[in-house]
């Protein structure tokens, strides 16, 4: 094999793969990427058996086809230290990889590239399309609720709810959940069908998976196709492709997370000067008293926290609010990552019954939010 590329495809790929290299393996094999030569194109590939990806490089001049496993962490080390613009020329000799530059030459051990596993390519087959704005809120806004540490394992993943059609004609959905028990993330948005009409899916992504995905998005008008199968799921941005292996078990019944309470109070407010007054409020507390009270009083939300080794605090904000008093003591961690994912002049509608119940939190673009209250001292 033989291939001539650029420093700067090639650092961007090798950045993307590193994430999928892993640090440590009984298989010592993963610890590489694999470049493939074949017909003027480039791919390189990483996997660590639950998650792959392909890329296909840019700027490629194929001298020979083959293919060639080079250690990650040292490819990326010599690209990285070279100057802009240099151009690489790789090369197997059967014994070893060769990575030269104009000043520079490194030989490096290589595996038999028959050894690496193989990496998914996307399917020509139908299949779902949606943004890349869409998909970058859909992590954005529920991969933050998941808990890999949970010995409920569905929990350490992300459920995405395909439905090929929806109420409106020739329209599908995407609904987002991630939730760790204690706390609830939906996000929805449409997607369109390609090449046909996929089947309705209900997957399991592995966070970590999803998070990846984010990282690999292109620019705005770049669709995003998605695949699912039996257990995996595909995912193609641009010239990337990520395959990852679904996470099994069952997902809680979150729709019943969500209260039909027509009832309930509801509140709302700004998210930045929402997320100012629960950072302050929080200052004082402590792993043992972690909670803040929220008290929504006539024309003012009250916030305060409390430890008995750092004091008090006592926040108000003006809200617009005639109604009765309501409070409720939440986690300010739980509040402030679901505020930190939104748009600081973003309008949150709040609706509460009593201390005992969930705090359900809206926005106007799809996104719901739960968070089970704590305990009143």
């Amino acid at each position: 094999m033989k291939v001539r590329l650029t420093r700067e495809p090639l650092l961007a790929a090798l950045q993307s793969a590193s994430a999928v290299v892993p640090a440590r393996s009984p298989k010592p094999v993963l610890s590489n990427v694999k470049l493939e030569a074949h017909g003027g194109s480039a791919v390189l590939s990483a996997t660590d058996l639950e998650v792959g990806i392909r890329i296909e490089l840019e700027a490629v001049e194929c001298g020979a086809a083959g293919a060639v496993l080079l250690p990650s962490g040292r490819l990326m080390a010599i690209v990285r230290e070279s100057q802009p613009g240099t151009v690489f020329d790789i090369h197997s000799d059967g014994t070893a990889a060769v990575v030269k530059a104009p000043r520079s030459e490194f030989r490096l051990p290589a595996e038999d590239p028959l050894e690496f596993p193989s990496v998914a390519v996307f399917p020509a087959e139908s299949c779902f399309e949606l943004t890349a704005p869409l998909v970058r809120e859909l992590v954005r806004r529920t991969v933050f609720s998941t808990d890999n540490e949970s010995s409920r394992y569905a929990l350490g993943g992300v459920l995405l709810e395909f439905a090929a059609q929806s109420a409106q004609p020739a329209a599908g959905s995407v609904i987002a959940v991630g939730t760790d028990g204690r706390r609830l993330a939906k996000m929805e948005g449409p997607v369109a069908a390609k090449d046909g009409s996929p089947s309705d899916a209900q997957p399991i992504v592995p966070a970590r998976a999803m998070q990846l995905i984010e990282r690999c998005l292109g620019d705005a008008s770049v669709p995003v196709h998605v695949a699912v199968r039996a257990n995996e799921i595909l995912v193609k941005t641009g010239t990337t492709t990520i395959s990852a292996r679904l996470v099994e078990g069952r997902f809680p019944r979150w729709r019943d997370v969500f209260p039909d309470r027509p009832d309930a109070m509801r509140v709302k407010i700004v998210a930045g000067p929402l997320l100012a007054a629960v950072r302050q409020a929080a200052i004082v507390t402590s792993e043992q008293s972690k909670g803040v009270d929220f008290a929504f009083e006539p024309g003012q939300l009250v916030l305060a926290g409390r430890s008995a080794e750092s004091g008090e605090s006592r926040i108000e904000l003006p809200i617009e609010h005639a109604g009765t008093t309501v409070k409720i003591k939440l986690d300010p961690r739980f509040m402030s990552e679901f505020l930190r994912v939104l748009d600081g002049a973003a309008t949150v509608t709040l609706e509460l019954t009593d201390a005992q119940s969930a705090c359900v939190c809206r926005t106007d673009d799809g996104y719901g939010y739960v968070i089970m209250p704590l305990a009143a001292d």
